[in-house]
C-alpha cells in the first residue's frame, strides 16, 4: 500500500518529468524521427522537415515514410509553381526558356511518380508477404525514378553560356526537391526492411 506521503511525491515527480520533457522538447516521436533521420543522406533537413509532423508520425515507420513522401510532393508542387512563373518571365533567353520548359516537364513527371508512390504505400500497409513486397517494390521504383528525373532536370542548364541567376535559382529549387526525395527514399527503404 502506498503511503499518504508517497502519493504527493509521485505526483510531483510526474509533473517534473512532464515539464522537463516539454521544456527540452524531447518526446518519443521526436526521438524516433531523429534516430530515423540519422540514417539518411541529409539528416538535418530530414529532422527539420519531419519534426512538425511528430504527433502524426509517432513511432510508425510507415507513417514516417508516408510523411516524407508528402514533404517531397509538396516541395515538387512548390517548384512546379515557381518554374511556371519563371517561364513567363520576359527577360529569358530562348535557351533558358527551353531549359525551364524541359525542367518543368521533368518536375511534373516526378510529381506524378511521388503521388503514385504515396497511394501505393497505403496499399503496403494493408498487404502481407509477397503482396507487401510487390507494392513496396512499386513505391521504391517510382521514388527512385522521381529522384533520377530531378537530378537530370538541371542538365539543360549546363555550360558556361547558361551562367546566370536563373540557372542558380533553378538549381537551388531542384536540389531542394532532390534532397527531400532522397531522404524519403531512404525512409521508405527503412520501412521495407523493418516490415
Amino acid at each position: 500500500m502506498v503511503s499518504k506521503i508517497a502519493i504527493p511525491l509521485i505526483f510531483l515527480a510526474v509533473v517534473y518529468l512532464a515539464r522537463t520533457t516539454i521544456a527540452t522538447g524531447v518526446n518519443p516521436s521526436s526521438s524516433f524521427i531523429k534516430s530515423s533521420c540519422a540514417t539518411v543522406r541529409y539528416p538535418a533537413l530530414c529532422e527539420e522537415s519531419l519534426s512538425p509532423f511528430a504527433k502524426t508520425i509517432q513511432n510508425s515507420p510507415a507513417q514516417l515514410a508516408h510523411t516524407a513522401l508528402a514533404v517531397s510532393l509538396k516541395q515538387s508542387q512548390s517548384t512546379q509553381d515557381y518554374l511556371n512563373k519563371l517561364k513567363r518571365f520576359k527577360g529569358l533567353t530562348p535557351r533558358e526558356r527551353s531549359a525551364i520548359g524541359d525542367c518543368l516537364e521533368i518536375v511534373s513527371d516526378s510529381l506524378g511518380r511521388v503521388s503514385k508512390s504515396m497511394k501505393e504505400l497505403k496499399n503496403c500497409e494493408r498487404a502481407k508477404g509477397q503482396q507487401f513486397l510487390w507494392h513496396m517494390n512499386n513505391v521504391q521504383t517510382w521514388v527512385s525514378s522521381a529522384l533520377t528525373d530531378e537530378n537530370t532536370c538541371t542538365d539543360g542548364f549546363g555550360g558556361r553560356v547558361m551562367e546566370s541567376r536563373i540557372k542558380t535559382s533553378v538549381r537551388a529549387q531542384i536540389a531542394s526537391i532532390a534532397q527531400v526525395t532522397s531522404n524519403a527514399l531512404a525512409l521508405v527503404n527503412n520501412y521495407a526492411q523493418k516490415h
